[in-house]
């Protein structure tokens, strides 16, 4: 009987401390400081700082590619107060990058929502004799090893669009990986680059100011930004389907009541005019995922499809 009391009185203890929730500060770590996902990770904390009537602290924890990140929070409480902004890098292609990684992104996260979607695009030196993606395939196979693509780094999502389109079409051509996605455009406009998958975001003003010309998007249907462009599946290769993405993650033991409030109060400020323009500002598209168990469900078939490229290229950790 005594047992059954100090039982009973631990679960009304744990049960008013989830209603509580949250009761203190939170914390959203980031792994990338400076860029978009860091961007995001604060829009989309002052929006759960409002939402949810505590402080929503953005902090930073960068390095090896988000893996310190993200196996902090994979390691954390699973009570509500450490929070990932987890991405494609940490839970789709590092799991196949790095065979030793010291975290298991589907069994040691609740995936809460999706936050961005960024079409990537195919673009090419201006110069180039081939204004589709139909003659940029006739091209590379009557040039085999000729052609050379360029990207942010090796294992990037820039890297393995190459290896999918190169695997889709039966081409060769020559992986070039940077040190960023900067330099590498700079050496597709001069001539010293053949092509490269790029966020659209980046890429954007120099397809307008015709520095760059492009060719497809990477994406199952056509983006808004360049709703003439045609997508790869149209172009062809059916099936190709790629995007740079991220969204809002917690350790595995964390509450149903606080993954389903913290994704309703995401899906909701997604919603707003706002915060809306301010994720198209960084080429983000709505995103197509709205439910925990749908983000969960998206990361398996991510996780999947980059374990097959990953392996398919050869693709090692810089």
């Amino acid at each position: 009987m005594k047992r059954l009391v100090v039982l009973l009185a631990m679960l009304v203890h744990a049960a008013g401390a989830n209603a509580q929730w949250p009761a203190k500060p939170v914390r959203l770590i980031c792994p990338y400081p400076g860029g978009p996902v860091d961007i995001s990770s604060r829009v989309i904390a002052q929006q759960l700082q409002e939402a949810l009537g505590q402080p929503v602290l953005v902090e930073t924890k960068p390095g090896a590619g988000g893996v310190i990140a993200a196996d902090y929070v994979a390691k954390s409480p699973g009570d509500g107060y450490t929070l990932l902004m987890g991405a494609i890098a940490t839970h789709a292609i590092n799991p196949a990058l790095m065979p030793n990684l010291p975290y298991d992104p589907i069994r040691d996260f609740r995936h809460v929502a999706l936050v961005v979607q960024v079409p990537n695009v195919l673009i090419v030196n201006s110069d180039l004799p081939a204004k589709n993606v139909g003659e940029l395939i006739a091209l590379a196979k009557s040039r085999p090893g000729k052609l050379d693509f360029g990207s942010g780094s090796t294992g990037s999502t820039g890297h393995l669009a190459g290896e999918l389109f190169k695997q889709m079409t039966g081409t060769y051509m020559v992986h070039i990986p940077y040190k960023a996605s900067a330099p590498a455009v700079l050496d597709l406009m001069s001539g010293r680059l053949h092509l490269i998958f790029d966020n659209l975001a980046s890429s954007l003003p120099n397809i307008k100011a015709g520095k760059v010309r492009a060719l497809a998007v990477t994406t199952a249907k056509r983006t808004n930004f360049l709703p003439q462009l045609p997508t790869l599946d149209e172009s062809g290769l059916k099936g190709f389907n790629m995007t740079t993405w991220w969204g809002v993650m917690v350790p595995a033991k964390t509450p149903n009541e606080v993954v389903n409030r913290l994704s309703t109060e995401i899906v909701r400020a997604l919603e707003t005019p706002d915060i809306r323009e301010r994720m198209l500002a960084m080429g983000s598209e709505t995103p197509s995922v709205r439910t925990p168990e749908a983000f969960s469900a998206f990361i398996e078939s991510e996780k999947a499809l980059y374990a097959k490229l990953v392996k398919v290229s050869g693709a090692k950790p810089d």
